[in-house]
Parts: C-alpha cells; structure tokens; sequence
C-alpha cells in the first residue's frame, strides 16, 4: 500500500500495483516494476553478469562506498552507490560473457580530487593489517592531516571489512584490525584520503593482496588428497581382501588332499583290475 505525500496530487511513498514510489535527491520518483517475458539477448545476459559481478564487491563495502562517492555525486540526481557501479562496471572488469570476473587493482572505493596514497603496501601479523604509504618530502605538505580510509574485501566469502576514519597521511602507516574468522581469507586491500572536514577525498588506490596463494594451495592439496582417497579402498575393503586373501590357501590345501585321496583310490582300484598274470 502506497503512502500519499503532500496529498492527491503529490508524490507517494510506497508501491500500488504495480508502480513504486519514493523520494530521490529530495525528488519524488515513480517507477513501474514487473517481469519481462521477452527472452534474454546476448547483451543483456552480459549486463546482468557484469552487474553481479560488481555487486559482489559493492554490496558488503557500502558503507566505504557512501562516504567514497558521497562528493562525486553532489548536486545530481544520482546516488553513491550507482554512482560506484556505473565506474567499476565500464573500468574494474575484465574478460567476455560467460567468463566475466574483477580486476581488482582497478577498482574504485571512492573517488575525488586530492592525491591518491603513493605506493600503498599491506602485510599482516595476525589479525592485524598494516597500511604503508610514501610521505611527502615536503614538511609542511597542505595534504598531511589528510585522513586514511581503509577497506579490505574477502573475495571467498564476500565480506569486508573497513576504517572510514584512520591515521593521518603524514604517520605514513595504519593498522586494520580484522576478526579471528578472517585471518587466512584471501584479501584484497583498497586505501583513501579525505580532508577532516569531509569536502574534499582522493581515488582510492589497490593496496595490495593477501593469502591468495594461501587459498589455492590449500584447495589443491585438498583436490589431490580426494583424489588419492578415491583411489584407495577403504579399510573395511582391505581387511575383506586380506581375509580372502588368507582363506584361498586354506580352500586349495583341501581341495588338493581330496584330490590326491581320490586319486590314490582310483590307482588301486586300477592296479586290482590290471594285475599281470604270475
């Protein structure tokens, strides 16, 4: 059920049938919703790709993705986070429909117009992160009180992880303190800038990757330790076989002596019947 605002002849809030209505940008927005039984060209099965592709990042770093594309969508009608889709979309992805995936030293967390982190690196001593970056050689750099936002995402288990508000741009260094769980997740680091009054923020920059060798190391040593089990019976199967194993001797032991009695039987028998004359 639909909410009127400003009474019948304003905007609504809500949905009626098959139409939506809400406030955007102080704007009152109307839109219709619905299934299109059309079938899926090659191009739109490419779009929807390319946009799940995408989300996966953006979705669980929303919070980084507001206060990164907060300024570049000032006095538009757009927000944040489409604003943040529609760069990565056309700049962050790689490879043609069906095989479409990130390229994620290309992606975005936010952008702006002050410096970008100059050689940004990460490394990790247990559940800390730390953040390195170039300072400038100029002492009294208008930039130095700059504040770092960091952001690191965990492509397998698609979570992130962030700090809006770090150190200063002239320390050089920051710590992201990240849970137990995620301590050998793969990691995929993004670093900012931004002014302490929040006007103005820099693009963010690729800090760098973690544990991502880690993570395939382990997954084939795991495919080749299913593969060897596959190859070996059971114990169960092993002590049957072993048991067969040592019962045939014991079944051909017997089946010898019968055999052999059977045949010296039948020798006199034979030598009774065909005695030679004396």
């Amino acid at each position: 059920m639909g909410r009127l605002i400003n009474g019948l002849f304003g905007g609504f809030h809500g949905r009626v049938g098959n139409l939506v209505g809400y406030t955007l940008k102080g704007k009152h927005v109307i839109r219709m919703i619905g299934k299109s039984n059309k079938p899926l060209t090659a191009a739109r099965k490419a779009n929807c790709e390319k946009m799940k592709v995408v989300n996966e990042i953006l979705k669980p770093s929303i919070q980084a993705i507001r206060a990164g594309f907060r300024l570049a969508v000032v006095g538009t009608d757009k927000n944040e986070y489409n604003e943040a889709v529609s760069y990565n979309k056309k700049n962050a992805l790689q490879g043609a429909y069906p095989n479409i995936s990130l390229d994620y030293t290309k992606v975005l967390m936010s952008m702006g117009s002050l410096p970008v982190a100059v050689n940004p690196s990460i490394s990790q001593n247990g559940r800390e992160i730390t953040f390195n970056w170039e300072i400038s050689a100029s002492p009294a750099s208008e930039y130095h009180t700059d504040r770092a936002m960091l952001v690191i995402y965990f492509p397998d288990i698609k979570e992130t992880c962030c700090n809006l508000i770090g150190s200063k741009r002239v320390e050089g260094k920051d710590v992201l303190v990240i849970s137990h769980e995620h301590v050998n997740e793969r990691m995929e680091a993004y670093i900012s800038f931004m002014k302490d009054d929040g006007k103005k923020i820099s693009n963010s920059a690729y800090a760098g990757s973690l544990n991502a060798t880690l993570r395939i190391s382990t997954k084939t040593v795991s495919e080749e330790g299913a593969k060897i089990s596959h190859k070996i019976p059971s114990n169960n199967n092993s002590v049957k076989n072993h048991k067969k194993q040592q019962s045939l001797p014991k079944r051909s032991k017997t089946k010898n002596a019968i055999h052999r009695k059977l045949f010296a039987q039948l020798n006199r028998q034979t030598t009774n019947i065909y005695t030679a004359p004396s």
